[in-house]
């Protein structure tokens, strides 16, 4: 059995940045899969991420028996619905959506999900999850129907206020489609403030934004887009 939350604490702990790549079920083809996590394992992705805003019935589940039997890395859903649970992964990845103040998002969604959740294995990680302005109008804001944050400060305090509800994570979102990533600032002040461990997504889409996200405080940067728009990405993170 794997521990998720314990191996993102102790890299935190030891400084250790961690990557994942997110797969979108609603994107994904899964004749494409083999080459895909063959590539994955000649890089220094960590983990991999699965989920997406819109994902019919059954395709999570489809996805993650496929992944499973390719890879031996993490494998923690990251859901936009009660539909993506799937037994088959290692984690999931309790999102509140603190940013926002629909109550489907901050409390309803997870109720729902009690007795899917409570049959499964699944180590469930509670999550504050924040929506980061990012230039454009993304899915997550589309299906949440909430405002994304600008402010820096609003930003580091929202995170705090999840730390001191009992959030073990906290996710600064961009969002798919992001114009431009979470900007270094945030990442910076919301770091200083917390003593959780800090995810970052959306809108990176270079080596070097990657860097920025590591050296700003970010102790793991998810990736979707970019691979999925380019496989040549991962040439540019190999060991």
């Amino acid at each position: 059995m794997k521990h998720i939350l314990k191996d993102i604490e102790a890299a935190k702990a030891n400084g250790t940045p961690l990557l994942a790549v997110l797969i979108d079920p609603d994107k994904f083809k899964l004749e494409h899969l083999e080459l895909f996590v063959t590539k994955a394992h000649q890089t220094i992705i960590t983990h991999f991420f699965v989920g997406g805003s819109t994902v019919e019935a059954q395709v999570t589940q489809k996805l993650v028996n496929a992944l499973k039997r390719k890879t031996s890395l993490p494998i923690v859903l990251f859901p936009g619905d009660v539909t993506q649970i799937s037994d088959q992964a290692d984690a999931i990845l309790f999102l509140s959506l603190l940013s926002g103040r629909n109550p489907d998002y901050l409390i309803s969604k997870h109720i729902q999900s009690v007795s899917l959740l409570e049959k499964t294995r699944l180590e469930v990680i509670p999550t504050g999850y924040l929506l980061i302005e990012s230039g454009a109008e993304t899915a997550v804001q589309r299906v949440t129907k909430t405002t994304p944050i600008s402010s820096e400060l609003l930003v580091a305090q929202t995170a705090k206020a999840g730390e001191y509800l009992g959030m073990k994570l906290i996710y600064l979102e961009a969002g798919s489609g992001a114009n431009y990533p979470v900007s270094t600032s945030i990442i910076s002040l919301t770091k200083s403030k917390l003593g959780i461990p800090i995810i970052v997504g959306g809108g990176i889409r270079s080596k070097k934004q990657l860097e920025k996200a590591y050296k700003a405080g970010a102790d793991l940067v998810v990736i979707g887009t970019a691979f999925e728009k380019d496989l040549d990405f991962f040439d540019e993170i190999t060991h």
